[in-house]
């Protein structure tokens, strides 16, 4: 999967090197950067520890080396949202069980702190960037975190099926990913979008439900 998504970008760097658009924007991930037990910023060391980090980190590199216009790369943190076809663990999962009135599993004590947002404020702040043409990079993140077992916790209380579900544990194998916190520094777009406001999950939580 690693070799196939750096195929895909060599694909786009030898059609960006036959025609010249005005303004390129690529959707990174925050996977880029390396753990630290401080807030993570823009600025932030790039020496990613995942393949999925390393995978995005090198395409960010191909695309820089080969298109020397105005170029925004975009890193969001855990996108969760209706629809969302990975059904990876975490906000997406959990409520598609509950309202299944199947229990939420939690992976040790579900105590991990990560920042989540929700893919409608992903898809205005790149609308946003692009309409402003703007250059750089941009963390897409709200600032704040939030453990997985909150997250399972307030899902159980809004669903209407919650009298049935449960919450379970299951022991890790391996060690906790991000040594159990990632959290972050407000991003760069607050600069020229100031009044734009990010939704917490607990204000997104009562429309993923219905």
């Amino acid at each position: 999967m690693l070799i196939n998504n750096f195929l895909i970008c060599k694909t786009v760097c030898e059609v960006l090197k036959n025609i010249t658009p005005s303004y390129l924007l690529y959707l990174s991930s925050d996977a880029v950067y390396s753990d630290s037990k401080k807030l993570l910023n823009e600025k932030s060391i790039t020496q990613p520890n995942s393949i999925h980090g390393v995978m995005h980190y090198t395409r960010e590199i191909m695309l820089k080396n080969v298109f020397k216009r105005k170029m925004c790369i975009v890193r969001p943190t855990l996108v969760y949202g209706k629809n969302d076809p990975h059904n990876g663990y975490g906000p997406n999962r959990f409520i598609r069980l509950a309202k299944k009135g199947k229990n939420i599993t939690l992976f040790g004590r579900g105590e991990e702190l990560r920042d989540h947002i929700w893919i409608n404020d992903v898809a205005k702040v790149i609308a946003k960037l692009i309409l402003l043409r703007s250059n750089g990079i941009f963390n897409l993140v709200t600032g704040k975190v939030i453990s997985f077992k909150n997250i399972a916790t307030q899902i159980t209380k809004e669903t209407i099926k919650s009298k049935l579900i449960k919450i379970s544990y299951k022991k890790r194998i391996g060690p906790i990913p991000h040594n159990g916190w990632r959290g972050f520094k407000k991003s760069c777009f607050k600069k020229i979008s100031p009044n734009f406001k990010f939704k917490n999950f607990n204000q997104v939580l009562p429309s993923l439900i219905k």
